[in-house]
């Protein structure tokens, strides 16, 4: 007892209240590192710019937490989306094996498109990179992002990596996503990623509706427009921001310190990259096309063949009352070889 000035079983509650406290203090401090964006600056105001301070981010080691801890949310949101809503739909639709997988694929990424275009429009207004195009690469390296586009790109990690086995099992062939953090060109690549993903939701979409009702295929005839002009200007905006705009910029001097890639061969590795990225995937495009383009010619005749076929089959009333083809009509008349057997 001298050891325990209270009695022992009050003494013990208090010290595991203490404990639990002091626990409950060391996994708050760990969660924040999961939870909440790292590596926050904050820039003082100035006349010029703002009245207020301004919270910028840059990227760090401690980023992996983050990414890793909404690639478990990105998973549990997927399971809810399957469950309660695809599993329905396919339940009251019947598909069959093929078609239930597909239908599936593109409900998921058309959630994700739809809300990664709607985000990732509205960072680019509110940041005034649509009405100033030459924010894509001045003030270059963009070492330093504004909250929400982190925020941003760490979803865009963090999905990308939970849907990587799922795309693997699947044996689904995806395009490559233009994520420029590594070399700063955050700016560049939120507008490329809103453009890609804007012209992959209207393809998921019109699949969706085609699954729905075969004779719907107007979405299919927009997405192939819009898919060239994505791809035309994806083009035009990579050639001006490292053709003409990184091109022209005071610093040209490689500085892994300050994140400036800004010279010549990175410029024209990354060009070429994305024009190999483009004509690639206009490649397929096109072959796609001119496959569905035979299947539907080849179809065409076979169909006509067999109308036509069908229709030489099919004999008139008044041919059937006369006995053709060597058999006895519904009146009793003879036909022309019965009639050739009783003159002989």
């Amino acid at each position: 007892l001298c050891f325990f000035p209270k009695d022992p079983q009050v003494y013990f509650h208090e010290n595991l209240q203490h404990f639990c406290f002091f626990l409950f203090q060391i996994t708050a401090k760990a969660a924040v590192i999961f939870v909440t964006l790292q590596y926050n600056v904050t820039i003082p105001a100035t006349e010029e710019q703002s009245a207020e301070t301004i919270s910028l981010y840059y990227y760090g080691i401690k980023d992996l937490a983050t990414i890793f801890f909404y690639m478990l949310v990105a998973i549990i949101i997927h399971a809810i989306i399957q469950e309660y809503v695809l599993d329905k739909i396919n339940r009251k639709m019947h598909f069959s094996k093929t078609k239930h997988s597909k239908f599936n694929e593109s409900g998921q990424l058309s959630a994700f498109y739809l809300f990664s275009c709607v985000w990732g429009t509205s960072i680019l207004v509110s940041e005034n990179y649509i009405s100033d195009p030459t924010s894509l690469w001045r003030d270059y390296p963009h070492t330093l992002i504004p909250f929400q586009m982190k925020f941003f790109y760490i979803l865009q990690l963090a999905y990308w990596f939970h849907a990587f086995p799922e795309l693997y099992f699947q044996k689904t062939k995806k395009e490559d996503i233009f994520l420029n953090c590594k070399l700063f060109l955050t700016h560049l690549g939120l507008v490329l990623l809103v453009l890609h993903y804007f012209v992959e939701f209207l393809f998921h979409i019109s699949r969706l509706f085609y699954f729905s009702d075969e004779k719907y295929q107007k979405g299919f005839s927009l997405w192939a427009v819009l898919f060239v002009l994505g791809r035309l200007l994806t083009l035009i905006l990579s050639v001006l921001t490292f053709g003409f705009g990184l091109a022209r910029a005071e610093d040209q001097q490689l500085n892994f310190s300050t994140g400036n890639f800004n010279i010549l061969a990175v410029r024209i590795s990354v060009l070429a990259s994305i024009c190999m990225t483009q004509a690639f995937m206009m490649w397929k495009f096109i072959n796609f096309q001119l496959r569905r383009w035979r299947e539907h010619s080849s179809s065409q005749p076979q169909s006509v063949k067999k109308k036509f076929v069908s229709a030489k089959g099919k004999t008139s009333r008044k041919e059937r009352e006369n006995g053709i083809n060597g058999t006895v009509t519904s009146n009793g008349a003879d036909s022309p070889r019965s009639r050739k057997d009783k003159s002989s």
